[in-house]
């Protein structure tokens, strides 16, 4: 079992230049709204993935009136004690590990694994397909490295062709070859994005109903219906037959970015059907169920972030996810919450549970 048995923090959003210990396999972290619960929850994610969960650019991670930050995680990995650094400075971002700067911060990912709960998160449900897609992909890229460089391939090259249709729009004398030369790109890596999807969900999906039984007693049944360009045709034979139209609106139509995975709930929508109580159990049975697949597929439990997560549940939802994650085997959580008193009556009076106090 791996284990973050210490985080430090300098200049990292609320927190000046703290020092935590992580000593007991479940910790919560309690204080007022505000104290930086939240803020601790997203430095052991920035650890493992080397960005916030919460931010998509880095300033706002940067504690007010300074320029930059440095998080310092130790892991117990397998008996053997390794350190993580997070830092930005000189508006570079550095991440190394035992020691050693990273060439690519690509490189690390799949090193350490951690799952997010958190309360923004029922907007993967409830919003368009984009938060579903990012949900995935996270997921793949940490498991399969060829996975993570076609991605990045097809979001560049996707821009590339974008923009010769735009050109193309103006000058239609450009060179012909180069759209020949990304559609070449584009449909090798959309491809290979395509058939690591549909594989991925005959895995994930039986583990996402058996987590989502435990949440409804069996009285409901989920799916994931994977709708995609790319079961009806070709990438290659989407980008040549519909390149009048791509032309026409000057960004490319088809493909793998346009993929949506539609959450099932009785062969229903569950955005348009489910209710609040139902939405929050499937969101539970997909982190859950992103929790069982990345420790199949890296040998390791990751880490369970719960954010703030008992003052949503009610008490049905609240047990069922106690049972759960209270198993021995589960592995590492770091939860917050408001009220420390809550957590202690919530978890086995045996289980030890350690506290943060902010």
């Amino acid at each position: 079992m791996i284990l973050l048995t210490k985080i430090s923090l300098f200049q990292f959003r609320n927190y000046a230049n703290e020092a935590y210990s992580l000593d007991f396999p479940v910790t919560c972290i309690t204080g007022k709204n505000g104290s930086g619960k939240t803020n601790m929850l997203d430095a052991v994610y920035n650890l493992c993935y080397t960005k916030s969960y919460f931010s998509s650019t880095v300033q706002p991670t940067i504690m007010h009136g300074t320029e930059g930050y440095r998080i310092e995680g130790s892991f117990n990995h397998y008996h053997k004690k390794e350190t993580v650094v997070c830092k930005y400075k000189n508006n570079k971002k550095e991440i190394s590990c035992g020691g050693v700067v990273y060439e690519r911060q690509s490189d690390h990912i799949g090193k350490y694994a951690a799952v997010m709960v958190a309360p923004d998160d029922i907007e993967m449900i409830n919003d368009g397909s984009e938060l579903r897609r990012k949900f995935i992909d996270g997921i793949l890229s940490q498991c399969d490295k060829t996975y993570l460089e076609s991605l990045l391939q097809y979001q560049k090259v996707l821009i590339q062709r974008n923009a010769w249709l735009k050109m193309y729009n103006s000058n239609p004398g450009i060179d012909g070859a180069l759209l020949d030369y990304y559609n070449n790109l584009l449909s090798q890596s959309g491809t290979y994005i395509f058939d690591a999807r549909t594989k991925f969900l005959n895995e994930f999906i039986p583990l996402l109903q058996q987590y989502y039984q435990q949440f409804s007693d069996g009285k409901e049944e989920v799916n994931i219906d994977y709708q995609s360009d790319l079961k009806k045709s070709s990438l290659s034979i989407w980008l040549n037959e519909h390149l009048q139209h791509d032309i026409r609106y000057q960004r490319t139509l088809r493909g793998i970015h346009k993929d949506d995975f539609l959450f099932l709930l009785n062969e229903n929508v569950i955005k348009n059907y489910g209710s609040q109580g139902q939405k929050k159990s499937f969101l539970f049975s997909l982190k859950l169920a992103q929790f069982e697949y990345l420790k199949a597929k890296m040998g390791n439990s990751p880490i369970l972030l719960l954010d703030d997560v008992f003052e949503k549940l009610d008490q049905q939802r609240m047990e069922a996810l106690l049972k759960i994650i209270s198993n021995p085997i589960f592995g590492q959580v770091i939860l917050t919450d408001t009220h420390e008193g809550r957590v202690r009556a919530a978890f086995d009076t045996e289980k030890a549970i350690g506290f943060i106090c902010l």
